[in-house]
Order: structure tokens, then C-alpha cells, then sequence
């Protein structure tokens, strides 16, 4: 089983954190659109013997799409790709995008899933993030949509500088209070590029306390673990039957393909990721080339790869296919490496399998970058 990743960028305003790739201006919308069902078409023949499990829009704010342009390019997927009986088919979206009269059409078309960009309930914190949303319309959109969506995800930011443990207490609970069955939670981090490191670099707003994005992440877990949700995955959280099909899928190193400006792909052996410019993307499409890079993964780069996301997961790191896939040499540096975060209870083997313990979870991604293998 394979995925589509569909990268839309085009957002309405920019948030000041984030720097992933998108365009303000929504001039080429419907040049983009045609341009990335044209690179579904380019590319079939890459995954002629898969079969599509799910179609993933994210963004950018995928939701700046119409129902029917969402609905066209999702047409462009069946017709050129073998699709499971039953995808799962997400839209990322904007609550100011989500009126009542737009969730209805969405619960009409093929979209299945939906991943609401809420990342806070509170006001002030919006303000700061320059999200295009208030806390009304957040509520507002998740009261609505669960009457018309059973799969829903909802993104939450902690972290956040001068954010009580009482206050993301609160974030989590009013998440809990729409019965919502899956949440992405991320610590608010300071890219180089971003608007929020100049605001940072300029005094104008705090720098994120790494010891209260640790206590957040442990009041999140705590919490939900009470609520049965299954902490899947380091940010993502999950009741039975609701984690994400997509995000697994890349965790457990199954092939997907990425269409669209700054899209990545991965088949098992090679890596590749479309330009970031939305110019240059549009003006290869025309000329029937495909504007991406390609990277072949050596082995040091596939293990690399597996221990990093396997860290990340309930699914561990097993031991056992560490030898098979990459031999004894593998395995001996890989325990030689893991013993000191073994016995400082950072790390466990569970029947073969290594894991983080509760207390190494929040560490995980530094945990990985001491285990790699360097060349």
C-alpha cells in the first residue's frame, strides 16, 4: 500500500512560526491546480503496481482550494492510480475556512478526514502566532464539523512563550470537550528564516523555555493517556481505529509520492522533492519536466532513516531487522550506542524491539542523532 502527498502552497496570511513553503498570493491558484493534476498524470507509471491507500492534502492551507478543484484533483488521482476500496482521504484546513455551508460540501465529497489547524484555543496566542483564525471561529468550526465528520484531527502548539501549565491544561481539555478522536501536538519552534526568530531577536517576543515545552509534553501524554488515546507516534495521538493512515505509512517506510511545489517522494531506495518556487514548478510542469532532485539512500542513509522514525513510534526499532536488512555491523554499533540511554532509563528493549521509555520520549529526536551511524 502506497500514499499521494499533495502540497498546496498557497496560504492567506503567513503564520509567524512556520517555514514551510507557500505563496500570500492566490493569483496562480487555478494554474496550480491544473499544473499538479498534470504531475498525477506525469508520474503514474512511478507507482503503476501500488495501490493507492491514502490522499493527503496539506499545505500551504489546502482548504484555500474550492470543494470542486479539492474534488477535481482527487478525480485525477483514480484516474491514473489504483485506489483502495476505501482511502482515507485527508484535508487540512483553516477554521475560518471551515463555515458551516463548506463543511457540509466536504462531507459530500470523496474527503473522509479532516486536520483542523487550531493550534490554540486562546486569543492572545493567535495574535502572536498571526493565525488568520480567532478562538471563536475554532470553536465554532469543531461544533460543527463533528456532526458531519467522524475522523477528525486537530493540531495543538505548546511551548508557547509565557503559557501557564494551567492554561495548555485548559487547550487540552477544550480539544477533549468536541470528542475529537485524534491530535497532532507540536512544541513551538524558532526556524532561522521565520518572522517569529526576528520578533524573538528583537525583543519583542519571549524566547520558548525548552523546560516548559517539557512539562507541557508530559501533561499532554499524562492527559491523554487518560482519555484513551494511544500515543502513536512522539506528536501524534490517537484513540483505537483513528491514527493516521498517511503519517503511519511514512513512519513504517512505506512508498508515497509528492506532488505539488516542495513535495517530497520516497520508494524505498531513493529520495526526491520538487523546487520550492512556485514559478519555476508551474513553468517545468508546461514544459512536461518534472522540477525535482533525487537523492539514492545509501545504506547508512536507510538505517539512519529507520532509526529516527522508528524511535518516533509505538513500533520501536527492531532489532531483528536491523541484522537482517543491514547486517551484524548495525546491530553491535547500535547497541554499543544505545547502552548509555539504556541504563540512564532512556531507552528499553521490549522483545527486540528498543523504544523509548516515558522518560526518554521527549528526547527522542537527539536520542536518534547519537545512534546514527556516521560514515
Amino acid at each position: 500500500m502506497s500514499g499521494i502527498y499533495i502540497h498546496i502552497p498557497f496560504c492567506k496570511q503567513a503564520c509567524h512560526y512556520c517555514d514551510f513553503h507557500f505563496s500570500t498570493s492566490m493569483k496562480k491558484k487555478e494554474e496550480m491546480v491544473l499544473a499538479i493534476a498534470k504531475e498525477l498524470r506525469m508520474r503514474k507509471i512511478e507507482f503503476e503496481n501500488e495501490v493507492i491507500e491514502t490522499i493527503y492534502f496539506g499545505g500551504g492551507t489546502p482548504s484555500v482550494l474550492t470543494t470542486s478543484e479539492t474534488e477535481f484533483l482527487i478525480s485525477e488521482v483514480y484516474k491514473n492510480y489504483v485506489v483502495a476500496e476505501n482511502p482515507e482521504i485527508t484535508l487540512e484546513a483553516n477554521p475560518d475556512d471551515l463555515s458551516s455551508e463548506r463543511i457540509i460540501e466536504l462531507a459530500k465529497s470523496p474527503i473522509n478526514r479532516l486536520s483542523v489547524g487550531i493550534q490554540s484555543f486562546f486569543e492572545d496566542d493567535l495574535v502572536m502566532m498571526n493565525r488568520a483564525h480567532n478562538s471563536t471561529e475554532a470553536k465554532k468550526c469543531l461544533e460543527e464539523a463533528t456532526q458531519y465528520f467522524d475522523n477528525i484531527s486537530l493540531d495543538l502548539i505548546y511551548g508557547i512563550p509565557g503559557m501557564s501549565n494551567e492554561k495548555w491544561k485548559q487547550n487540552i481539555e477544550t480539544a477533549l470537550s468536541f470528542g475529537i478522536s485524534h491530535i497532532s501536538s507540536y512544541a513551538l519552534t524558532v526556524e532561522p528564516k521565520t518572522a517569529l526568530n526576528k520578533l524573538i531577536q528583537t525583543g519583542k517576543i519571549a524566547k520558548p523555555n525548552d523546560e516548559s515545552a517539557q512539562e507541557h509534553f508530559a501533561i499532554l501524554v499524562e492527559t491523554l493517556d487518560a482519555n484513551d488515546f494511544v500515543h502513536y507516534e512522539l506528536s501524534n495521538f490517537g484513540k483505537a481505529n483513528y491514527f493516521s493512515k498517511n503519517n503511519s505509512a511514512y513512519w513504517l517506510g512505506k512508498k508515497y509520492i509528492g506532488i505539488g511545489p516542495s513535495a517530497h517522494s520516497y520508494d524505498g531506495v531513493s529520495r526526491s522533492w520538487n523546487v520550492s518556487n512556485n514559478s519555476i514548478y508551474l513553468k517545468s510542469i508546461q514544459e512536461d519536466k518534472l522540477p525535482n532532485e533525487i537523492e539514492i539512500l545509501s545504506v547508512v542513509d536507510r538505517y539512519n532513516e529507520y532509526i529516527m522514525t522508528g524511535l518516533r513510534t509505538i513500533w520501536g526499532v527492531s532489532l531483528n531487522r536491523i541484522e537482517t536488512e543491514f547486517g551484524s555491523e548495525y546491530l553491535d554499533y547500535l547497541h554499543k550506542q544505545a547502552q548509555k540511554f539504556i541504563s540512564d532509563d532512556l531507552l528499553f528493549i521490549d522483545n527486540g524491539i528498543l523504544k523509548p521509555t516515558p522518560k526518554g520520549k521527549f528526547l527522542t529526536d537527539g536520542i536518534a542523532s547519537d545512534l546514527f551511524y556516521l560514515n
